[in-house]
């Protein structure tokens, strides 16, 4: 059964459901974009919790009325009911779970958009297109969601690989769901450059870090080197006339961003200090996980870029994702941009493991 704090908490939360819908029908309301907005956002988070209590309530009152007939001088009746009553109280416990997950805190980040970051790691050539490979199964991922994706800096290779690309993908929970890929992807394959067919294994890291408003990181100018310097193309076949393109270094944590894709320096200026803020933002959250971690060991994943979270191999067909032991026959179609399987999966495993923090926290 749910505890009293919690019953309590739901109450509030549906008494401030039912409040949004008035809010939301009055015509002063409806006039003020933003505040609709606002309480429509609000509204939209409140829905699913309001629902899911209105069926355990329900729930609860059919348990009670099932139990009523357990009394009757009827043998058959009395049995359909325990078996009715079996099944009540199987729904009540997966609607219980369900209620303590929804009122678990949000992650702050989820409603971000994302900048993704994808570089070759070991494996030379194969490890660059492997690197584009993961860059197109995210495109086409996000495709499926209806989210955009634009390169901010692309440094490209002769075969048509990256070194490293980053984009930025926006659209809703984009970060939510792309959170989990963060780590290191491993594939093996025979690449297009060995002739004599040999398996090889190549690996390529991934970031995924939620997009920093101007509010949330400030750069102070005076702790930017800012250098400008002409752009080239894969394997150095061109190269600009004018200083297009821009390095930036953030001084005191020495992080370094280079934007050379636009044909203006102001358009590589702002794309870089876009991709600044992000890895500063991630950069100052992760200081503060780590003094946090100080105190006791993290209970959920950190996504460490050193961790090995997926392996891609081609002989076999299979794409298996180490953090939850899953393993996909389908390895086309997950390069393809058929993400939902793994990610759900993960996002499954976060939340049991959040609610069992969660849990452990509020036990006396």
């Amino acid at each position: 059964m749910l505890e009293e704090r919690l019953i309590q908490k739901l109450d509030r939360l549906s008494d401030r459901y039912r409040e949004l819908e008035e809010e939301l029908s009055k015509p002063e309301v409806i006039k003020d974009l933003k505040r609709y907005r606002e309480l429509s956002r609000e509204h939209k988070e409140l829905s699913e919790i309001y629902e899911t209590y209105l069926e355990y309530k329900k729930t609860l009152k059919e348990i009670e009325d099932t139990k009523s007939l357990l009394r009757s001088p009827e043998k058959e009746i009395r049995d359909l009911a325990q078996e009715e009553l079996e099944r009540l109280k199987e729904k009540r416990s997966r609607l219980e779970k369900k209620l303590r997950i929804l009122l678990l805190p949000k992650d702050p980040n989820d409603s971000r958009n994302v900048i993704l970051e994808i570089r070759a790691g070991a494996g030379g050539e194969e490890a660059a297109l492997f690197a584009a490979d993961l860059f197109r199964m995210y495109q086409k991922y996000a495709e499926e969601k209806g989210w955009k994706v634009t390169v901010l800096s692309a440094n490209r290779t002769g075969l048509g690989g990256y070194k490293e690309v980053i984009a930025l993908i926006e659209g809703e929970g984009a970060y939510s769901r792309l959170k989990f890929e963060s780590g290191v992807h491993r594939v093996q394959r025979i690449p297009v450059t060995e002739s004599g067919g040999r398996i090889h294994t190549s690996t390529a890291t991934v970031a995924v870090l939620p997009e920093a408003d101007e509010t949330d990181v400030e750069i102070n100018p005076q702790d930017l080197k800012i250098e400008t310097f002409r752009a080239s193309g894969a394997g150095g076949q061109y190269v600009n006339t004018t200083e297009t393109a821009v390095r930036i270094t953030h001084i005191p944590t020495g992080i370094v961003v280079t934007c050379q894709d636009e044909r203006s320096q102001f358009q590589n200026k702002q794309k870089a200090l876009r991709i600044l803020r992000a890895k500063l933002k991630d950069y100052y959250e992760k200081k503060r996980r780590e003094e946090i971690a100080k105190e006791r060991k993290e209970q959920v994943g950190t996504g460490e870029r050193s961790e090995k979270i997926r392996t891609y191999n081609f002989p076999q067909n299979r794409v298996t994702d180490h953090r939850v032991n899953l393993t996909i026959y389908k390895l086309q179609d997950v390069l393809d941009g058929k993400l939902d399987e793994i990610i759900e999966a993960l996002r499954s495993r976060e939340l049991e493991e959040r609610l069992k923090l969660a849990e452990t926290s509020n036990s006396p």
